[in-house]
């Protein structure tokens, strides 16, 4: 399989408003959770680029969609994080509906990487954008991030207990990695699955 030499990964665009793809030779992966899920971290290891994509000290600060570029053809797709606390209700509404109409509208959509923290996974909006992914049939990798905070006793058991709430899922295509950004757990496991979707 082609491999992408993700260190090449450079910022290309933010936006608040989601259009149609007209480019058909684009293809994009959309990394997608909650606001404190990891999301920003997993960008910078997966590229080797501390900065690349700012963490904030304030959970829920990211309100664009952000993209940056793998190739000039083949982008990640940072989504506003979701679900922090402090934030109102109609935002994190605003919210989630942008996320689903990017999953509406964007036929370049190749796959969906879903962040969760192992210590709390599978929570409520989890659960809105699975089956909004399901209902688009958009093909998910879910990583439980965090996984350094836990021993090995307890990954196993999270995986096994996300494995059995899947499951209840009429799942198209999904994986479950456990992911840790400080430990370097998962990450070529997440750039395997990126070359596939990249170039499937």
């Amino acid at each position: 399989m082609f491999k992408n030499n993700y260190e090449n990964t450079y910022f290309l665009t933010s936006t608040a408003i989601v259009k149609k793809q007209r480019n058909s030779d684009i293809s994009e992966v959309a990394f997608v959770g909650y606001s404190n899920s990891g999301k920003s971290s997993a960008i910078n290891v997966l590229t080797n680029k501390r900065k690349l994509a700012r963490i904030s000290k304030t959970p829920g600060r990211t309100r664009l969609i952000n993209f940056f570029a793998v190739t000039k053809k083949k982008y990640l797709v940072d989504m506003p994080g979701y679900g922090y606390a402090k934030i109102a209700n109609l935002l994190k509404l605003e919210w989630e509906k942008t996320i689903i109409k990017y999953f509406a509208m964007r036929t370049s959509l190749k796959g969906l990487v879903l962040f969760m923290d192992i210590r709390n996974p599978i929570k409520p909006l989890d659960k809105n954008i699975i089956h909004s992914a399901l209902r688009f049939k958009i093909p998910m990798l879910i990583l439980l991030t965090k996984s350094d905070k836990v021993i090995l006793e307890k990954r196993r058991e999270q995986l096994k207990i996300v494995s059995e709430k899947l499951s209840k899922f009429p799942l198209i295509s999904c994986d479950i990695n456990l992911f840790s950004a400080v430990k370097k757990i998962g990450v070529c496991e997440l750039r395997k699955k990126l070359d596939y979707w990249y170039h499937k």
